[in-house]
């Protein structure tokens, strides 16, 4: 094995740790990349985790070089033992994401220097001292958290080091908002109202005064920092409808409306995310349009 390295990560690093950080996003969500400023951000803090983010006490970066590359890189969070931090966080050590080249031809050492830094980590949670040891993926591009199924020797690496998947599996879907269904409205009187929601834009269903369902759209995930380069990207957020509405067709109705407000903001393809162990809310999705993108595993604990 050439010279091999684990260092703290150097601004002079940050074009490298991108390309890494996108190569691995580009496996998960086709046509996405982040910006090198989103990257260094995220290296500061994390806007988009607004509660948990105040919780954390201290931030390390690590990257391992090797031939004057960076072939990893791995961020690391610990976390306040103060009595405001959410008990289940109090007093942990995460590894926030952990990127590496797999193995290959051309770079057949490359486990080695994951497995090195992998242990540079751990000598790092152990020098901070924490409660517990924890592992997630949660890169700073949409859809790209937990350990996804297309990122196998990332795992490998997380399993040699002593992790287990604890946690919970969720299922990343998407569909092509042209080939989305446009229904006539299955009911008369049946009427779409817009107002903002919980996780972005809300179209509830409604029809003689009565709510129905809704379902929420993000269009800001297509924001400058977090491109996609083959057009936008949306997500739902929520799709619900009422038990007992009694009307066929709601759920492809309301979702072309969703389909018909996407188009107009720009939006080309929108995500969708279920629990694994949810086959019934999977089905109505891929019934609707929806295919499978990723399965990505939450939660790794080590012992």
């Amino acid at each position: 094995m050439s010279a091999l390295q684990v260092r703290p990560f150097h601004r002079d690093d940050r074009d490298q740790l991108t390309d890494l950080v996108n190569s691995h996003v580009a496996a998960v969500v086709p046509g996405v990349s982040v910006s090198v400023n989103t990257v260094l951000g995220q290296l500061n803090r994390q806007p988009d985790e607004f509660i948990t983010d105040p919780w954390v006490a201290e931030r390390v970066t690590l990257v391992a070089e090797q031939r004057a590359f960076v072939v990893a890189a791995a961020h690391l969070l610990r976390y306040r033992t103060d009595s405001d931090v959410g008990p289940d966080h109090r007093g942990l050590g995460e590894i926030n994401w952990f990127v590496c080249h797999p193995a290959a031809s051309f770079w057949p050492d490359a486990d080695q220097a994951a497995d090195l830094l992998m242990s540079a980590c751990l000598a790092q949670l152990a020098r901070w001292d924490v409660r517990a040891r924890a592992a997630d993926g949660a890169l700073p591009a949409p859809a790209v958290y937990g350990v996804p199924s297309a990122w196998p020797h990332v795992r490998a690496a997380y399993e040699r080091a002593g992790f287990r998947h604890t946690g919970h599996t969720e299922v990343v879907l998407i569909a092509a908002v042209p080939d989305l269904p446009r229904t006539e409205a299955p009911l008369p009187g049946l009427a779409v109202r817009r107002t903002l929601g919980e996780c972005g834009t809300r179209l509830t269903a409604y029809a003689d005064g009565r709510d129905l369902g809704f379902i929420e759209v993000d269009t800001a995930l297509g924001r400058a920092e977090r491109q996609a380069r083959n057009g936008s990207l949306a997500d739902i957020g929520n799709f619900h409808t009422e038990p007992g509405h009694h009307v066929e067709g709601l759920d492809a109705w309301l979702l072309g409306e969703a389909a018909a407000w996407l188009r107009l903001a720009g939006a080309d393809r929108v995500l969708a995310y279920e629990a694994a162990d949810d086959p019934e809310a999977i089905t109505r999705l891929t019934a609707l349009g929806f295919r499978e993108l990723v399965r990505t595993d939450r939660g790794w604990d080590h012992a």
